[in-house]
């Protein structure tokens, strides 16, 4: 699991660095400043080289910004520039793989310990313990179906990855990661390579007939016209499920989280505190209903995952 993990961060790291953001051109006019709107949402929503850090200043919101590093090394694939300067998103990438790192090699420690003494787990690595238990026997092995074990180390780690990143964009200075298309797209393409291989290992040559759709059961007559239309079909769906897998989590991801910014730019649209507890508590009972999108989201990308490669796997039935 350690290995898959790793893989995985440092796969999630370097494809998912998006470019940063630029920042808006300055008005040249009294007028044209007098009609600028202040734009409270965007920044909060997409990638950048700035980020926030708490501050004592309460003149500047208890907030101060800070310029990420630059100059790092820039490679070229054909047309295509990957600059691995860090963005926002890609240092919450870090934050991610350390906190996933500490809170699985700990609780697999301590769970250890205990079982050494012959005790049952408790505290974190008990919780853990239930819920590793609770997707492995109740989730992926069910979807994945006979000997899906070499999938569960990977689907576990789809699933605390997506867990943290989701609940650290509920933390103030964080921001979500999964709320970036480029993130979720490497998630959806390394869950569209496993679920190929696996199909490709669990066919062997009958993983053809996953791509080119043939009718053993009809005539000769019926079956070229068939193969003819439904073929391009079941190629155009082996791209729609990693497309609906990252479109679902970014969008769910990226629209909580305007909601809450919008509801709370009524108080300074409206200018008037008297509106305020309105908005506020609107605000807070959608905070909420993030939380357990938050769970729902990476519970959902990993039934999917399962799902799908349980489907491949299974295809020649």
């Amino acid at each position: 699991m350690k290995s898959g993990f790793f893989a995985f961060a440092l796969a999630a790291v370097v494809i998912a660095a998006p470019g940063a953001a630029q920042e808006p051109a300055a008005a040249t006019t009294p007028a044209a400043e007098g009609a600028a709107k202040v734009d409270i949402i965007t920044p909060h929503i997409t990638d950048g080289r700035h980020m926030e850090l708490p501050s004592f200043n309460a003149a500047h919101g208890f907030a101060r910004e800070v310029t990420l590093p630059t100059g790092w090394p820039v490679f070229h694939l054909g047309s295509f520039a990957i600059d691995t300067s860090p963005t926002k998103l890609v240092v919450m990438l870090w934050i991610v793989t350390a906190i996933l790192i500490v809170m699985l090699v700990g609780a697999a420690r301590a769970h250890t310990r205990r079982a050494a003494q012959g005790l049952p787990p408790k505290g974190m690595a008990g919780a853990m313990e239930a819920v590793i238990l609770y997707m492995r026997n109740e989730v992926i092995l069910p979807n994945v179906g006979h000997h899906g074990e070499g999938f569960v180390p990977y689907l576990l780690t789809i699933f605390f990855f997506i867990l943290i990143a989701n609940l650290l964009g509920l933390v103030p200075y964080m921001a979500t990661a999964t709320g970036n298309i480029s993130v979720t797209a490497t998630l959806a393409i390394m869950t569209f390579v496993v679920i190929e291989v696996a199909g490709m290992r669990a066919l062997g040559k009958g993983y053809i007939n996953t791509i080119i759709f043939w009718p053993h059961d009809m005539p000769i007559l019926m079956r070229v016209p068939m193969s003819i239309i439904l073929s391009p079909v079941e190629l155009i769906s082996k791209f729609t499920k990693p497309f609906a897998l990252a479109i679902r989590l970014f969008a769910n991801m990226t629209a909580g989280h305007i909601v809450v910014l919008a509801l709370v730019g009524l108080i300074f649209t409206f200018q008037s505190y008297l509106i305020a507890p309105a908005p506020v508590a609107m605000a807070v009972a959608i905070m909420l209903l993030e939380l357990m999108v938050a769970f729902l989201q990476a519970f959902i990308f990993t039934l999917l995952s399962s799902v799908f490669i349980g489907l491949v796997r299974e295809s020649h039935h």
